[in-house]
């Protein structure tokens, strides 16, 4: 590995025992030597799952194969990686409702196809699951030894694609993440959470969100370097949260926003009540991640994430009067 010794320090981040560049994929492909299948590898995650393994990636996307189509995966049979990340999703949570078919189809049935595929060439299976397999009435950060309680069919159909994981394949990890934000914006979504309140700032609107539902942002980057680090360190398979650290409401969310980009708005607080969806919300479906830092991985806190992410995307440097 390169001698972080000569590294610029203030530009360091800490993920376990790595000392990484924060913007530097050539130092970090150094230490994994792997094929790594990407699925999805143009969605938040995959894309920066695609950087974070480099030459070793092979990116696919919805036009290389479809998970729901298990003929369509013997391409991997030819490809032959160590590692299959899945990382296909139909995550509009609202829409999931009204398409329980679609949504159990993608989400699970295709977690089962992707299983049996990784069986089949000897590949390890990275299952990419979700905050809301959880009902939120924990009030505390949700370990991966709590029991999940999905309250809507999205997060139903993602649970069970964990089950069909651990049912098909020894080797396998679970990764579930929470309010993902990343460069290349969500896949179907149309961007993210903070490219959306910007947007609506930007604008001129009053924006209200809610403050009653907690949970931990996520920047793609750094749970791309965390997945990479298990794989690295062959940690035992199984089922791990992969958050950045620390928890907040939406709306907290929302003000670190503007604060960090200097963007004044019209921001108000409001209860989940006064912004009903047709999904249910866990109120409270924050992740622990005493178990990644348990073996040497420690996530930066999210609000750092979040400035980064901001720096990266050209909105740091604007700061904009509404």
């Amino acid at each position: 590995m390169a001698n972080t010794k000569r590294v610029n320090q203030k530009r360091r981040i800490v993920l376990g025992e790595l000392g990484f560049y924060f913007c530097n994929w050539d130092l970090i492909n150094k230490v994994v030597k792997m094929r790594v299948a990407i699925i999805g590898a143009k969605g938040q995650l995959g894309s920066d799952l695609v950087k974070a393994f480099g030459e070793d990636a092979i990116p696919l996307t919805h036009e290389d194969l479809d998970v729901t189509d298990f003929e369509s995966l013997k391409i991997l049979n030819e490809l032959k990686p160590d590692v299959i990340i899945n990382t296909a999703a139909y995550h509009k949570t609202d829409e999931c409702e009204e398409n329980p078919e679609k949504t159990f189809l993608v989400n699970s049935v295709g977690a089962r196809n992707v299983a049996l595929i990784s069986k089949e060439i000897d590949a390890i299976n990275v299952y990419i699951s979700t905050d809301y397999v959880f009902d939120g009435t924990k009030g505390e950060p949700y370990t991966e030894e709590d029991v999940p309680n999905p309250i809507n069919v999205y997060g139903v159909s993602k649970y069970a694609g964990e089950l069909l994981v651990k049912y098909i394949t020894d080797k396998h990890y679970i990764i579930r993440v929470s309010s993902l934000f990343g460069v290349a914006g969500a896949s179907g979504k149309g961007g993210n959470f903070v490219e959306t309140m910007i947007k609506l700032a930007k604008a001129g609107r009053e924006i209200n969100v809610v403050n009653d539902i907690v949970m931990s942002p996520t920047y793609t980057r750094d749970a791309a370097l965390a997945i990479k680090e298990i794989l690295r360190k062959r940690l035992p398979y199984g089922i791990y949260h992969v958050t950045n650290d620390g928890f907040c409401t939406w709306y907290e969310f929302a003000k670190a926003i503007f604060e960090i980009t200097g963007i004044e708005v019209s921001l108000n607080p409001i209860t989940s009540d006064k912004f009903p969806t047709k999904a249910k919300r866990p109120k409270f479906s924050a992740l622990s991640i005493e178990k990644l830092k348990s073996f040497g991985i420690n996530m930066r806190p999210w609000n750092e994430a979040l400035k980064d992410y901001l720096r990266e995307k050209g909105h740091i440097y604007h700061r904009t009067k509404i």
